[in-house]
């Protein structure tokens, strides 16, 4: 074995340093009082952190290149089928999900690349999306490589993401004709949202519960409609629908409000740690080894928390939350914490390190105003891109990240 050098150590020890310099002295952080939406200011964390504009990009070009266009095996998650479609595949469970494929469609949206949206939009829309039937307007939540639908019913958050990179698609590039027709296309799902039950379907109900004007687990008319996942609350994406929809303009503004009062109601006094499944009330939703536990669904739940402020700055609690969420991990230990909990903070199941709450939690500190967001951040930063079997969902997530972290997952509003 070569040992290493003294030049070799010596920069070794001089990174760390100054690592560890960069870290102690950035004061904390400060969140906005205003939104971007009303300042036009998005933060760019990694910059405030140290970090440069080259650097920055480098790495989300890397990122987007490995995902996109690496390795057939090992490194993409998006691959097209013949001239105008494709997917994104969860590598692990070798299907396509509308999660995915919304995530996809956001995340080529902010980046500005529209052959890959409108590849990705082709494939869901001919593939997943009802065109008759019980289910008709929603999308199957997952389907086979060959484009067969697995199941039929929906999962909620994609109809979700799916509408909102549809507005930004119509803002960016203009509404083209068909399917390309971007914000006719939204506003569809909008009302597949909120006026199925009009049609007397025996399988599906609307995906907001009227009452409570949450979103609901599954829009079917069993027990699946009656509960609610705190990760797909979105008042960042309705407070737009509220402006920009074609009708029930009020309902969106009330689903906002409604959203935001839930997380208050999830999230655990003392961790911050939300469940993945809840009952409207907040209360942890017993669901199997999976509902009740802070797990990969409710990994994102800080993120969507953070980006509503970021957005919206609407409700001061979410800075108290994202402390209180932030320490919890941190109190754990930077580079040890694992990724499944009771929401109270006990340790359960597997016990492994994972790259999508990696990125979430650097995503918390954009609504952080203690100064540990900036071990988060460098958490972060010094994780590489995902590869292997489980690289779908931790990458969409970890690109997610640099996308949110460096000002550059923007509101874009549709002419």
């Amino acid at each position: 074995m070569k040992r290493p050098t003294f030049t070799l150590l010596f920069l070794l020890v001089l990174a760390c340093h100054t690592s560890l310099l960069m870290a102690q002295e950035q004061p904390a952080p400060t969140p906005p009082t205003e939104g971007a939406f009303q300042s036009g200011v998005y933060r760019n964390m990694l910059a405030e952190w140290g970090l440069s504009d080259t650097d920055i990009q480098e790495r989300i070009d890397s990122t987007f290149q490995q995902l996109f266009y690496g390795d057939d095996t090992n490194e993409r998650v998006y691959y097209p089928v013949g001239e105008d479609m494709a997917y994104i595949e969860d590598i692990n469970n070798a299907d396509i999900r509308t999660e995915g494929m919304s995530y996809g469609m956001m995340l080529t949206v902010q980046m500005d690349k529209q052959a890959e949206f409108n590849r990705l939009w082709t494939w869901a829309k001919t593939y997943m999306q009802h065109a008759d039937g019980p289910w008709q307007g929603y999308f199957c939540w997952h389907a086979f490589t060959d484009g067969d639908c697995i199941d039929d019913n929906p999962a909620s958050d994609g109809e979700i993401w799916y509408v909102t990179a549809l507005f930004f698609a119509s803002a960016r590039w203009g509404d083209g004709e068909g399917i390309y027709n971007y914000r006719a296309e939204a506003q569809a799902i909008l009302d597949t949202m909120l006026h199925t039950e009009e049609r007397n379907s025996r399988f599906a109900s609307n995906m907001f519960d009227a009452e409570t004007k949450l979103v609901v687990f599954v829009p079917d008319v069993g027990q699946n409609r009656t509960f609610t996942d705190p990760s797909y609350q979105a008042p960042h994406y309705y407070e737009l629908w509220a402006r920009w929809a074609a009708q029930d303009n009020a309902f969106w503004t009330e689903a906002a409000a409604a959203a935001r009062q839930h997380w208050q109601q999830a999230a655990h006094p003392v961790t911050g740690l939300m469940p993945n499944y809840a009952e409207f009330d907040g209360r942890p939703r017993r669901s199997g080894d999976y509902g009740s536990v802070f797990y990969a669904d409710s990994w994102r739940s800080a993120m969507m928390v953070a980006m509503d402020y970021s957005w919206f700055a609407a409700d001061p609690w979410q800075v108290e939350q994202t402390n209180r969420y932030l320490r919890f991990f941190h109190d754990l230990g930077i580079g040890r914490y694992t990724s499944q909990f009771e929401v109270d903070g006990t340790p359960v199941g597997n016990q492994h390190r994972s790259t999508g709450l990696i990125a979430m939690n650097a995503v918390a500190t954009l609504a952080a105003s203690d100064a540990i967001a900036w071990d988060f951040i460098e958490e972060f930063w010094n994780t590489p891109i995902p590869t292997g079997r489980y690289r779908y969902y931790d990458g969409l997530l970890y690109l997610m990240a640099l996308l949110q972290l460096s000002g550059q997952f923007q509101v874009h509003t549709p002419a």
